[in-house]
């Protein structure tokens, strides 16, 4: 597998700024672009950016003006942009190319795979940072690290060219043996902490803080296990406790992305998480009520922040 020499990454939000600035300042701007269509291109081309108060400048394009195969796409999107952005990839990849979604969830890969080959496609999730987004601003204290590893045979020449890029953009990993059990963890954590932020209208440190919301969200985790294991994941109890010490280093200030999505004003990404956790629930005959009341409790609150 050749060396991967340029990237391009779907989706601005907090983690396609957070690494793309660093493969950016480590391994150059003109490795680095961002895809997007030609409407929100035309809305975002002149925008500048800050991460840490720290002015940078990214390349975009769209799909049309990118005229050889990429070496590597990641895919930064939120879950109702998964689709979208799985269209876009059309043109700009080959056979060689490698694909990443670092999207919160366990289904993204499967998506993206309806119409890439899933040999090309590494499982990978982020997990540990706390960056926020305000507009063009991006601001974290803790960068946090991906965890990567093969789904399919014959994925290892392709996480050995990852790994070796990863190195050079001074972006931190680790590669799991067992990845899909890594992604199912950091599912509960996000079933957990993004969902209970939102329902509590509060941040890490008032979900992680002792009181009724730190217990419906441990319940809610706990939910996730049950399922889980239905689905032959093993998930435990001491899994949970260290996802909670991870959520307790984070600055309690900060809000998990969907809490922001609130404040924002956007719809959130609560099927990808109570949503994914009810279905496998239904299919599995188990009960998940405090998923479901989050759930329930989250759409009555998009529809009175969005209209919709």
């Amino acid at each position: 597998m050749k060396q991967i020499e340029n990237a391009v990454i779907v989706g601005m939000g907090a983690l396609g700024l957070l690494f793309g600035e660093k493969i950016q300042k480590n391994i150059g701007k003109e490795h680095l672009c961002y895809l997007m269509d030609a409407e929100r291109r035309q809305r975002h081309v002149k925008d500048v950016y800050t991460v840490n108060r720290e002015e940078i400048h990214f390349r975009t394009a769209t799909p049309e003006q990118i005229s050889t195969p990429v070496d590597l796409v990641i895919v930064a999107t939120k879950y109702g942009g998964l689709r979208d952005a799985r269209d876009m990839l059309r043109n700009v990849v080959s056979e060689d190319t490698i694909l990443v979604s670092l999207l919160n969830g366990i289904t993204s890969e499967e998506i993206l795979a309806e119409t890439i080959p899933r040999k090309q496609i590494l499982n990978a999730v982020a997990i540990g940072m706390d960056a926020v987004r305000d507009g063009t601003a991006l601001s974290y204290e803790n960068e946090g690290r991906w965890q990567i590893g093969t789904a399919v045979p014959g994925q290892e020449e392709r996480l050995t060219a990852l790994t070796a890029f990863l190195d050079r953009a001074g972006i931190a990993y680790e590669v799991c043996e067992d990845i899909q059990r890594a992604m199912w963890n950091k599912f509960m954590i996000n079933v957990g902490i993004n969902q209970t932020c939102m329902v509590y209208e509060t941040n890490y440190g008032g979900a992680t803080a002792q009181g009724p919301a730190l217990e419906e969200m441990k319940e809610a985790m706990r939910e996730v296990i049950r399922i889980a294991a239905a689905e032959n994941v093993v998930l435990t109890a001491e899994d949970l406790e260290k996802d909670l010490n991870i959520l307790r280093s984070l600055n309690p200030e900060l809000f998990p992305s969907m809490r922001q999505d609130a404040l924002a004003g956007r719809k959130s990404e609560v099927e990808l998480f109570a949503g994914t956790v009810i279905r496998l629930a239904e299919k599995h005959g188990i009960s998940v009520p405090v998923n479901t009341r989050y759930y329930e409790a989250i759409q009555a609150m998009e529809k009175h922040l969005t209209g919709k």
